[in-house]
């Protein structure tokens, strides 16, 4: 069965700031957008990543391209336009699918620094399981609030820090996008899945580097990160 990798790479970085959105900002000399896409490259044998589709905001396109043909990337097989959500994004790169049947992982290019470990343990886990989450265990505790005031205190041991990416059989990722076309209130795609209760979701434990890249700070510890300093 083919694995596709779907990189989403469509948001504006409005938290970000800058000229141009956050994925084309350079980390140690390489574009977040690069990064993320070579770590997926890099993932060969039988848990590998056969192909890569870029989800990209239709103004930078071009440029998308440009980096691609650059760096000779063999997996990347197709750039589309992302939509205005990122609902909208994921349903453009899970829906340019052709087969009956695929293991999907979609992951925010905003995340440059997922391992390759993981990577394979999630390909892994979809032998077994129909959709897959990776996150970590909270260092902090979460508190529930509302109109500014603490209304619940959830135990830590039961909390996780969600990242990505996020993995599925196509067959139910492509459904779950279908029943839920006119929502608008998901923040990812395993929130589909939940929803419509079509799968449980096995947890693959992510690596803390795998930070997600929002605003001008995060840059500074990107950058130890790729220097591998700390």
């Amino acid at each position: 069965m083919k694995t596709y990798a779907i990189i989403l790479a469509s948001g504006t970085g409005n938290r970000f700031g800058g000229d141009l959105p956050k994925q084309f900002t350079e980390i140690a000399g390489k574009t977040i957008l690069e990064r993320s896409i070579e770590v997926f490259e890099g993932v060969n044998g039988v848990n590998g990543i056969d192909s890569i589709i870029l989800v990209i905001t239709p103004e930078y396109k071009e440029l998308a391209e440009e980096i691609v043909k650059k760096n000779n990337y063999k997996k990347v097989s197709k750039i589309i336009e992302g939509g205005k959500l990122r609902k909208d994004s994921s349903y453009n790169g899970v829906f340019s699918i052709e087969e009956n049947e695929a293991n999907i992982l979609i992951h925010d290019c905003a995340r440059p620094f997922i391992s390759a470990d993981v990577i394979k343990n999630c390909i892994k886990a979809l032998e077994t399981h129909n959709a897959v989450g990776v996150a970590i265990p909270s260092t902090d505790t979460i508190i529930e609030v509302n109109n500014e005031i603490i209304k619940n205190i959830p135990p830590r041991d039961t909390l996780m820090r969600v990242q990505t990416p996020q993995c599925f059989k196509l067959s139910l990722i492509k459904k779950a996008h279908e029943l839920s076309k006119n929502d608008t209130d998901f923040t990812d795609d395993c929130g589909l899945v939940l929803k419509h209760n079509l799968a449980d979701i096995f947890v693959v434990k992510g690596n803390r580097e795998n930070i997600k890249i929002t605003y001008p700070e995060d840059i500074i510890l990107a950058n130890i990160y790729a220097k591998g300093s700390l």
